[in-house]
């Protein structure tokens, strides 16, 4: 059994179980799913101060967090118990794009070329880092949510703010990964 969970799963398996969080949690209790706003329930649980965003009754979204509690304990599970022992599989045309940039460490999940302590330091970790850090929480909160509530619950119910926030979020990754990141990468 440890074999199969320890597999690459196809994309279409992990499609329909993230898909049947939606209904489930209608069903159950009739919740949004969404991972972004858990940090205004931690703050709004830990500020004492009276900022009009944090006042209201977050201790009816308790649910959340103790879902983000369990999706980061199921990810360090899976980090450390769980994960496939083979090599990351990287296509040709990619692995030859990214060794043009100096990337070729594949043993993570992330490059390690550029995502660790020492790169934070230099203009292009600073910049992939902190600053694209800053820019994913600011469109997050700009955009009334992430990318998992917009994508997932907002379409799946029928909502046309959702649908132009993910068309939003699919032009931004494109112009992103196509045309910004390889100047950054190439720095």
């Amino acid at each position: 059994m440890i074999e199969f969970i320890t597999q690459p799963w196809s994309w279409y398996v992990a499609g329909i179980l993230v898909g049947l969080t939606v209904p489930t949690l209608l069903l159950i209790g009739n919740k949004s799913f969404g991972i972004s706003s858990s940090l205004r329930h931690v703050c709004a649980m830990c500020v004492p101060a009276k900022i009009p965003f944090f006042q209201y009754e977050w201790k009816k979204e308790m649910w959340n967090l103790f879902f983000v509690v369990g999706v980061l304990l199921g990810g360090a599970i899976a980090a450390n118990f769980l994960s496939n022992p083979n090599d990351i599989q990287i296509a040709a045309g990619l692995k030859a794009d990214l060794t043009s940039y100096g990337i070729t460490d594949y043993s993570n999940l992330v490059p390690l070329d550029i995502m660790n302590w020492q790169s934070l330091f230099t203009l292009k970790g600073f910049l992939l880092m902190v600053v694209g850090g800053f820019l994913v929480g600011f469109g997050t909160r700009y955009a009334g949510g992430c990318t998992s509530g917009h994508a997932i619950m907002g379409i799946s119910t029928l909502q046309l703010p959702s649908l132009i926030a993910t068309c939003c979020f699919m032009i931004g990754g494109f112009i992103m990964a196509n045309l910004i990141l390889p100047l950054i990468l190439a720095l």
